[in-house]
């Protein structure tokens, strides 16, 4: 067999692996025609070689993001050096459909790509050759990854009957306003507040109808308050909210608007109506204060004073 020959059945033999190798490959040019559509692209796509070839890859596939493609693929023109995305860049080029729908609950087929300069005999680049590589499998694997892992963090931090943090956390939340009161002296606010009469609804309505009561109290005190207030459970039906950058006399609004709220609350459990009230405590914080737990104090004594002075009621602690 002569040279010649060797050479055509090499050049046969690297065009089907071209063709069918389980990537995408795209040859363009300076003015982004479509040379090379390979037998994974047309599947994918839909469209076969004879319908891209000679065409503007952009007005083909206006999905494309042609501002940020010409510059990755520029520089390449002109640096002659590859350049890479991953789908946690961008998760796809081309809006393909994924094609493992009982396997992968992807709508599209998530995408990582290299774009590699060609160089002609005399080593100047007029070409380049984008590869495109399927990664759903591995980016759907790593989006449940990171999913799960997400809802671990969120447990750990979270009361599981009421949603909102717990104390642990909570009590983080508030050593961190603590030293920010420290070093900025920005006024907060703290509310303590709890059931009144709790017992009595355990006692008479049983411990899954005063689940029920706990529940709605916080999901109530939780639409009181602002996205940067924290809300955290303390304990039993025990409740604290932080008011950030809020003086005592506006953390008393909030108290107020909580109270009137759940006054006016009725939890229905097993077909019976269950009213009841709150009672809350107030302080602000106070250079007084060394430490967390004295400002905690403080609101406990506010509320203390609330339960005293007939409960439903709110009150600011100012004794020292």
């Amino acid at each position: 067999m002569s040279k010649a020959d060797n050479f055509l059945k090499d050049f046969h033999w690297l065009m089907d692996v071209l063709q069918f190798i389980d990537v995408g490959l795209v040859i363009l040019d300076r003015d982004f025609k479509i040379q090379l559509w390979n037998a994974f692209m047309q599947n994918h796509s839909a469209m076969d070689s004879a319908d891209v070839l000679g065409k503007d890859i952009f007005e083909t596939f206006p999905e494309l993001p042609e501002n940020w493609f010409r510059g990755k693929a520029n520089s390449v023109f002109s640096l002659h050096n590859s350049a890479f995305t991953t789908w946690e860049q961008r998760p796809y080029l081309f809006r393909f459909r994924s094609y493992r729908p009982i396997t992968s609950s992807a709508e599209y087929m998530f995408q990582n790509s290299t774009i590699i300069p060609l160089k002609d005999t005399t080593g100047n680049v007029d070409h380049i050759c984008l590869i495109l590589y399927d990664v759903t499998e591995v980016a759907m694997n790593r989006l449940k990854i990171q999913a799960a892992n997400a809802e671990l963090h969120r447990i750990s931090r979270t009361d599981g009957l009421t949603g909102l943090l717990n104390r642990k956390t909570w009590e983080i939340e508030l050593e961190t306003e603590f030293k920010r009161y420290t070093r900025y002296g920005q006024m907060s606010s703290l509310i303590m507040f709890d059931i009144d009469h709790f017992k009595r609804i355990n006692d008479g309505h049983g411990h899954p109808a005063g689940d029920e009561v706990i529940r709605q109290t916080a999901a109530t005190a939780a639409a009181c308050i602002r996205d940067v207030d924290i809300a955290g459970r303390y304990g039993g039906e025990e409740f604290a909210i932080l008011l950030t950058n809020t003086p005592p006399e506006g953390a008393k609004v909030v108290a107020e608007r909580i109270r009137q709220r759940i006054e006016q609350l009725e939890v229905f459990y097993e077909g019976q109506a269950i009213k009841f009230t709150v009672s809350l405590g107030i302080s602000g914080l106070s250079p007084n204060f060394s430490e967390t737990t004295h400002w905690i104090d403080a609101a406990d004594k506010g509320l203390y004073e609330a339960k005293r002075g007939g409960r439903n009621n709110s009150v600011i602690f100012t004794g020292e």
